[in-house]
């Protein structure tokens, strides 16, 4: 029996993508990652704690670097409230066709954690190595593969 194809795929920005807000290090294959993703998921949405505003001139800087493609910028926000990341605040969509992408299981709401996918902390030294976002695309790729 196939599994439910994900169709959106949740993003959380600091220690997923980036060192911080503060820092914004690009997190190595982040742009790799972003495009792929892009194929794996007909929805991309941006699922952080920081501040809308705040993630456009991050998102923009990234862009203007280089660092993500040039859709990310205007990459679809998801405006939330409370202590954890609630899916049911994703537009459109069941919380059964998402999935989210965050290094702190403190943000998975209750009743949510089988649509969460744990990415490695990505913490100071901020290492070149870090693997964790190609960690993550395999396992996004399996999660579709197996899905099909």
């Amino acid at each position: 029996m196939k599994k439910i194809l994900p169709t959106v795929l949740a993003l959380d920005l600091e220690g997923t993508l980036i060192s911080n807000a503060m820092s914004q290090i690009p997190r190595p294959g982040l742009h790799e990652f972003l495009t792929r993703c892009a194929v794996l998921f007909p929805r991309l949405v941006m699922f952080t704690t920081v501040s809308e505003d705040k993630f456009r001139q991050i998102a923009r800087l990234l862009v203007e670097e280089g660092m993500a493609p040039d859709w990310f910028a205007g990459i679809e926000y998801v405006n939330w409230q409370g202590e954890t990341k609630n899916l049911e605040f994703v537009p459109d969509a069941a919380v059964s066709d998402i999935i989210l992408v965050d290094d702190f299981e403190i943000y998975v709401h209750p009743g949510q954690a089988t649509q969460w996918m744990q990415i490695e902390y990505f913490d100071y030294p901020y290492s070149e190595d870090d693997r964790g976002l190609f960690t993550m695309l395999e396992k996004l790729e399996m999660l579709i593969s197996d899905s099909i």
